[in-house]
């Protein structure tokens, strides 16, 4: 499937089908994905910067989009940060770049994962938003393997306009977001 088509699907399909399901009187009320954040922080390696550079480009390899670094607010003397630091590295997607991003994180990058066996009800947060964590980035096929790299990771954060954890658990569910048939059958049973 192709990204534009799941955008189509979204508008054409799944909100006329969650408009039903969630019981909501107008279109605009149902809620769909406002922007996806894609984080990675520098850690140990933050004085080094050829690192930082080589993270930054495969953020932007991954998002299709050049990414922002992020700096201290404040110094942490106990991690060793000073106001000012660059800390990591962000990129924000949204339109046509995010659900480009977000089909390709469910049908090529979940199934690459050894063992993965669904993402965790736990990872949402009271305001519709749903948080994934990566131990390396060369989960993503953009990213080529190379033993002498430092294992980086990264967190993904979807945001939805959601007003609850379930009307954010039903979104994704029908924007196939693969949660264990257990969770599949309780974000049903939770609408209705």
């Amino acid at each position: 499937m192709q990204t534009g088509n799941l955008k189509e699907k979204y508008l054409k399909e799944i909100r006329n089908k969650l408009k039903k399901e969630l019981g909501k009187k107008n279109i605009y009320e149902v809620p769909g994905l406002v922007k996806i954040v894609i984080n990675v922080g520098f850690g140990k390696i933050s004085a080094d910067s050829k690192v930082k550079d080589l993270i930054s480009e495969n953020l932007k390899k991954i998002s299709g989009q050049k990414p922002v670094f992020t700096v201290a607010k404040k110094a942490i003397a106990g991690f060793k940060i000073r106001k000012g630091q660059t800390i990591g590295a962000k990129v924000t997607l949204r339109g046509d770049k995010m659900y480009h991003f977000y089909k390709k994180l469910v049908s090529i990058v979940f199934p690459r994962l050894r063992d993965f066996r669904g993402v965790k009800e736990k990872s949402f947060d009271n305001k519709g938003s749903f948080t994934l964590g990566f131990a390396e980035i060369n989960v993503f096929p953009e990213i080529e393997y190379n033993r002498m790299d430092k294992a980086t990771g990264l967190e993904v954060t979807i945001c939805t306009s959601a007003k609850s954890k379930d009307e954010a658990k039903a979104l994704l569910l029908d924007l196939g977001m693969p949660f264990p048939e257990i969770q599949q059958k309780n974000i049903k049973k939770s609408l209705g």
